[in-house]
């Protein structure tokens, strides 16, 4: 991994193979950790909100989860750089683990939701270990860890934590409870757990690929994406454009 800065925000410039064989080790550490997906509108609260900034910039990886953010690093030298999307990024170590030891629990999604993902998953993967499925009530995440949640999860004696709270909540939750976690790692995972239980609709590779799942998404959710998309995309671009004449001086 390259720590690549946008936005004040140290992002991970690294191929997708190379992301999921560091995340295939970290599973099985001792070290405990957690992983940031960062597309555009994360990078954007960072900017935002200090407490967002300094939750992603403590994590042990911060993923290029947009193809815009993947330009931005390429256009900063890093031209390795690959998308590593939550989505493909679950699938890819439920994958690779589903014949090792490794205990999977997921966090988060509307009551129904993991389990769906949780049967798909194993319908794909047989042999894979699921410690647990919880989906919390919706709330903020506080100031401080709940003891009761942290031992429910610590009693599943989980490798690998997917949390799917969305961000920046999941960033948030991520940087409070991992002192308190026994996990290796903990994954936050954004809208994975909607798309891969066929909750929500994937955009098609192409449109991933050239940076337009913003578009498919927008008119899906015109309601709950627009301010996301239509204000947040701009200024991204507005921002990065400043960042990089700053650095050519």
């Amino acid at each position: 991994m390259t720590r690549t800065p946008l936005l004040g925000v140290h992002t991970d410039a690294q191929t997708f193979t190379d992301a999921i064989e560091t995340l295939l080790r970290w599973s099985s550490d001792s070290t405990g950790r957690y992983v940031c997906t960062c597309p555009v509108y994360t990078l954007m609260m960072a900017r935002e909100q200090p407490a967002v900034r300094t939750a992603i910039n403590a994590a042990d990886m911060v993923t290029a989860d947009g193809m815009p953010v993947v330009w931005a690093q390429r256009r900063k030298g890093q031209p390795q750089a690959e998308r590593v999307y939550g989505p493909d990024v679950l699938e890819a170590l439920c994958a690779r683990t589903a014949a090792m030891p490794i205990r999977h629990v997921f966090w988060g999604g509307q009551p129904g939701v993991a389990d769906t993902l949780v049967e798909r998953l194993r319908g794909r993967y047989p042999g894979l270990n699921v410690a647990g499925v919880f989906s919390p009530p919706v709330a903020p995440v506080g100031d401080a860890p709940d003891p009761a949640v942290a031992a429910q999860l610590n009693a599943t004696g989980a490798n690998v934590i997917w949390v799917g709270l969305g961000s920046p909540k999941q960033d948030l939750w991520m940087a409070l409870y991992r002192p308190t976690l026994q996990a290796p790692l903990l994954i936050g995972v954004g809208a994975a757990f909607d798309m891969l239980a066929g909750v929500k609709r994937q955009a098609p590779r192409w449109m991933q690929r050239s940076g337009l799942e913003w578009l498919f998404r927008l008119a899906q959710e015109p309601r709950r994406l627009a301010r996301r998309y239509l204000v947040y995309n701009p200024l991204f671009v507005w921002h990065l454009f400043w960042e990089f004449r700053a650095e050519r001086r």
